[in-house]
């Protein structure tokens, strides 16, 4: 694998304003959701709802690539294709999440590391003969009482640079995930705070790692008020912070930035990535595009509901969201809250 097929392949995952869909939600969290809407936890049931997403008509106008879970990329669809196939042949790169999750860091109440790269290089090896092209891997960082804190910081940032440096070694693109969380009290300022530093160290751990910048993409989170902060800032705040931190932080070199809804509302985050598009798309060196999990899939899901009768109409509400996507990026979103 070429250098220049990395970066080829980074630059078509942010190209004709399209975005990533992340449908790689570990089993637990999936079962989560078809819970509250009464559908069964079964893993026929969420084959029936990844098939849903994968055969979407229209799908790759809109989105350029999909990251799968482990369980995902092993699937097929009803006729025996496997998914990573039905997504390629409809216009879709395959990718894969690789983590295996945050656990607790040892010395550090509150804070989690991610863990995975034991055995990672012939994990990696066999997904690429699956038909993945590109990979993930998320960094949790809490924001709170005395968090984060340095070795927090930095022990996420390092597993995050060993990782892409492994990716980039199989031919794959990395995606790097470091993601300060929306839960908590803390305010705008505090988050620009926390997302500086830790992408900063992101970043200097992926120099040291040897990764090339030109073959990964960033997936962070956008800067944000806690959930619980008293004040929740416009749109426009959020605009004007998230692109200030990312100016100060991410080199001109990486392709693009895909941002994380991280439990956004749908409309929300679609909004305040118009909002960063339409003001500064001219400014930044980078792609401003999504790579949105729940702020997709929820209205689909929420149609969808377990009953095979509703599947056209979840697909329509999948892509209606793909597409709304799709207009931020161009700063051409008709309406925001």
């Amino acid at each position: 694998m070429t250098a220049q097929t990395l970066i080829d392949t980074a630059r078509a995952l942010v190209a004709g304003d399209k975005g990533l869909l992340a449908m790689d939600e570990s089993n637990a969290t999936c079962n989560k959701r078809f819970a509250t809407l009464g559908i069964p936890q079964t893993e026929a049931a969420r084959r029936e709802w990844r098939e849903l997403i994968v055969t979407a008509p229209g799908l790759a106008d809109s989105i350029s690539g999909a990251i799968l879970f482990d369980e995902t990329i092993r699937q097929q669809t009803h006729a025996g294709v496997p998914f990573a196939k039905a997504l390629s042949d409809a216009g879709i790169v395959p990718g894969i999440k690789v983590d295996t999750g945050a656990k607790p860091l040892a010395g550090h109440p509150g804070e989690t590391v991610t863990e995975g790269l034991d055995g990672l290089r012939e994990r990696l090896a066999e997904y690429a003969g699956m038909g993945a092209r590109f990979a993930k891997w998320r960094g949790v960082i809490a924001i709170g009482d005395g968090l984060p804190t340095r070795a927090c910081i930095d022990v996420n940032a390092h597993a995050l640079a060993r990782y892409a440096a492994l990716c980039q070694e199989a031919g794959l693109v990395p995606i790097v995930e470091p993601e300060v969380l929306m839960d908590g009290g803390h305010s705008l300022a505090q988050c620009a705070e926390v997302t500086e530093e830790v992408l900063h160290r992101t970043f200097a751990a992926l120099r040291a790692q040897g990764v090339l910048l030109e073959g990964m993409l960033l997936k962070p989170n956008m800067v944000l008020p806690g959930l619980k902060a008293p004040t929740q800032d416009s749109v426009e705040a959020v605009a004007e912070a998230t692109v200030a931190c990312l100016l100060r932080t991410v080199p001109a070199a990486v392709p693009g930035v895909a941002f994380l809804s991280g439990g956004q509302p749908a409309q929300l985050a679609s909004a305040r990535l118009n909002e960063m598009n339409a003001r500064f798309r001219p400014r930044v060196p980078w792609a401003l595009a999504f790579s949105f999990s729940r702020a997709v899939q929820q209205p689909a899901l929420d149609a969808w509901k377990g009953d095979a009768a509703n599947a056209s109409a979840a697909q329509q509400a999948l892509v209606l969201r793909t597409r709304s996507n799709q207009a931020a990026r161009r700063g051409a979103l008709a309406t925001t809250p």
